[in-house]
């Protein structure tokens, strides 16, 4: 199983990159947070207001998954990093029945 982590620059970009996934079928669940961001970017430290998206998925789909949210990400270089991960067997379960 595998988690992915996506940063977003608001709420709105989350649901729209966490909706196209779900439609699909490459993530079962997406959840969203509101987090505080300190991070350089073009030589400066940046402090911000952004959304994360951990969504749920299979190993098989981390590829697919980054390339759908390059696609309509708003950031130049988007944070889309896989976590490989274990799961209890129900969830497992849950995550290979909703996927593709």
């Amino acid at each position: 199983m595998a988690l992915i982590y996506i940063t977003c620059k608001d709420r709105k970009e989350a649901r729209k990159i966490s909706s196209c996934l779900l439609k699909k079928r490459l993530v079962a669940c997406s959840n969203m947070f509101p987090i505080e961001s300190l991070y350089w970017w073009k030589g400066k430290i940046v402090d911000g207001k952004e959304y994360v998206i951990l969504a749920k998925t299979l190993n098989k789909n981390v590829d697919k998954v980054r390339k759908e949210v390059r696609k309509m990400h708003s950031y130049e270089i988007p944070c889309i990093i896989n976590i490989n991960c274990g799961a209890n067997d129900n969830c497992l379960d849950w995550v290979k029945k909703e996927v593709r």
